[in-house]
């Protein structure tokens, strides 16, 4: 038998989920190795112990770019950008990092002025306006080398329409500094705005050589153990293999988020339902994200940590507060919970690995929410020690012990809260009309009090919670994009027109399974929707969907011509999908556990913690908990 298996690396675990050729899951949960992730996945795959030949496919959900952004330790890039345009990073867009606090600024951009080279040349929308000499080159490429980049970005004016002049500056860099990296913006991001194509450019350049480096000592750490090279979860939900990857760095940037929504997505198809708002948490993060009609809600552009990256992405807004979140008091005296954490090293203070800070985690035991004596991954509980620090911060404050506890709880709970009103309410979707989906280890914690909130008043909590990201990557199919830039009324598109930017998208990807979709919006808007086309369509088309899909999210229309702005394709392999459609849903080889460890009851009342094989299920009162057939437990509202 052989298994498609899925690594994710989160900040505190590493999670892995091993599905067999029969449908069969497997799970294993390691701690997390934050000075190499590689390590980490290594062990995870020795805790799974497969023999040499019996991994068909390993898929790995990574957040090393998100690292390398948060913590600003990426490349040194060298920008080459127009002359008179060498401010965007700077200028950004006009909106405040905070609208009512003057005293927030935005992140410093990863490339300073001083790093910027100035081009003389331009391009406008009808052609070249200044052209681009052998001389300008010779000097650019000069004025580079003395700034000894280890990478350079180009991002010249209007080249999403004619990248001529990108390509030759990029071919006299390369021959010149043969030991740096040369990224293009209009092959990263081949659209309108320039300052979203130059970001997004500058964040692949920032972050290729560190995953390309990690990458590949992923690849030699699993490749000596008899397994194939591992391919890498996207940010907007599919996979590219480790060579493909590491020329796509940006791409990956929610790579592990995106796993838990694309498995989130499977099994509440195999529920049955079709609608549901997700909420990952994790040791360190807490991820929210929006299904509909049984798909991850995929949008294009969004910051990461202050970066904008104009990608298509899995919907999931990120907050700071998982297990690890540490509760603190502030100068004002006030109670707060993260953005620290105690992550993987030292971990909460349960963990008996040096942790003295109260976290979550740490609530959670004292309230005896968490039962079970040891968590999934080898750690040891301490009931004692989790006592003892949230104590230390109830005595500062003078509060009881468990009152400090579930204060701690009620503010990370209000945080995740907030995050999945911005995926629902912001998008006009209503969270009453949807499933509350709770996974990652501590998200069956909080699901009774995070649906109270919202107002939701069914949860689904998946069979293997704990590790639904990991299979989510398993699961999910190779896939690749391509997009072009169209700039047209859809009055003015036929059928032919259509068809002809179709397949020119078409022959620049394989797959078996293909997409595509416009970007849309009303003539003069600033910002627009992705509508479903396909060869065939007529810009009439493409403007009713437009129309229908702007009154579900807005609603109302506007007097205006609708344009295109650009083409999106996508081309996947459902290698994946035709076997498990072929065995039938996956089955889960792991039964749910109440308690003590006797097997699950079909329905539970009242409060109640119930131990799963690699999470904890608490059920408040008022909630009542069906096991469901395909694995996992059903919570509704009583009454």
């Amino acid at each position: 038998m052989t298994h498609a298996v899925g690594i994710d690396v989160g900040g505190t675990f590493t999670d892995l989920a091993a599905i067999g050729d029969d449908g069969v899951v497997a799970a294993r949960k390691v701690l997390s190795t934050p000075a190499d992730q590689s390590e980490g996945v290594a062990a995870a795959l020795d805790a799974h112990a497969a023999p040499r030949g019996a991994i068909a496919r390993i898929a790995h959900g990574t957040t090393v770019v998100t690292n390398l952004l948060l913590e600003r330790r990426g490349a040194r890039v060298v920008l080459c950008a127009t002359e008179g345009a060498t401010d965007l990073l700077e200028l950004r867009r006009q909106e405040r990092a905070a609208l009512y606090d003057l005293a927030v600024m935005h992140p410093t951009p990863l490339v300073s002025p001083a790093d910027v080279v100035a081009v003389r040349e331009r391009r406008d929308p009808e052609g070249v306006h200044v052209p681009l000499t052998d001389d300008e080159i010779v000097r650019v490429v000069g004025e580079v080398r003395s700034l000894a980049p280890q990478v350079v970005v180009i991002s010249l004016l209007h080249a999403y329409a004619d990248g001529a002049h990108e390509r030759r500056l990029a071919q006299a860099l390369a021959e010149a500094l043969p030991g740096a990296d040369v990224v293009c913006a209009h092959e990263v991001l081949p659209e309108i705005r320039e300052y979203e194509r130059t970001a997004t450019a500058v964040a692949e350049g920032y972050a290729r050589p560190a995953v390309a480096t990690y990458l590949a000592r992923l690849g030699q750490t699993v490749g000596a153990r008899g397994h194939p090279a591992p391919s890498v979860m996207t940010s907007g939900g599919g996979m590219r293999s480790a060579s493909e990857a590491a020329r796509a760095a940006a791409s990956l940037a929610l790579s592990g988020p995106a796993g838990g929504v694309v498995g989130a997505a499977a099994v509440l198809r195999a529920a049955g339902f079709d609608r549901a708002l997700t909420m990952d948490i994790g040791g360190t993060s807490a991820d929210a994200g929006l299904i509909l009609d049984g798909e991850p809600l995929v949008e294009s552009g969004g910051d990461v940590a202050g970066v904008p990256i104009a990608l298509p992405r899995v919907l999931v807004d990120t907050v700071s507060a998982g297990g690890g979140s540490i509760g603190w008091i502030d100068d004002g005296g006030a109670l707060r919970v993260g953005p620290r954490s105690a992550g993987a090293v030292p971990g909460p203070a349960a963990f008996g690995r040096g942790g003295t800070q109260p976290t979550v985690t740490d609530a959670n035991l004292v309230l005896g929410r968490i039962v079970a004596h040891r968590m999934s991954g080898g750690v040891k509980l301490d009931v004692a020690a989790s006592r003892r620090a949230v104590a230390a911060l109830s005595d500062r404050l003078g509060a009881s012990t468990e009152r400090t506890a579930q204060a701690m709880i009620n503010i990370a709970d209000a945080e995740m809260a907030r995050a999945l009103r911005r995926v629902s309410v912001d998008r006009g979707v209503d969270p009453r009309g949807c499933v509350l989906m709770a996974f990652g280890g501590a998200g069956p914690l909080h699901a009774c009090a995070l649906a109270d909130l919202v107002g939701t008043s069914r949860i689904l909590v998946p069979p293997h919670a704990g590790v639904l990201s990991a299979l989510g990557l398993a699961m999910a199919p190779e896939r690749r994009e391509s997009a072009t830039s169209v700039m047209e009324r859809t009055e003015r598109l036929d059928a032919a027109r259509v068809r002809a930017l179709a397949d020119a998208l078409a022959a620049q990807v394989d797959g078996a399974v293909r997409a595509w979709t416009a970007r849309s919006r009303y003539e003069g808007q600033g910002y627009e929707l992705d509508v479903p086309c396909a060869p065939g369509d007529d810009g009439a088309a493409i403007a009713a969907r437009f129309t229908e899909r702007h009154v579900a999210r807005y609603g109302f229309v506007l007097d205006r011509a609708v344009e295109v702005v650009a083409m999106r394709h996508t081309a996947s392999s459902h290698a994946e999908a035709v076997r498990f459609a072929r065995h039938g849903a996956p089955t889960w080889n792991d039964r749910d556990l109440v308690d003590d460890g006797a097997p699950c009851s079909a329905v539970v009342a009242g409060e109640a913690v119930i131990t799963l094989p690699d999470a904890t299920l608490y059920l408040a009162p008022g909630w009542t908990a069906r096991a469901l057939n395909i694995g996992g437990w059903l919570m509704e509202r009583a009454g």
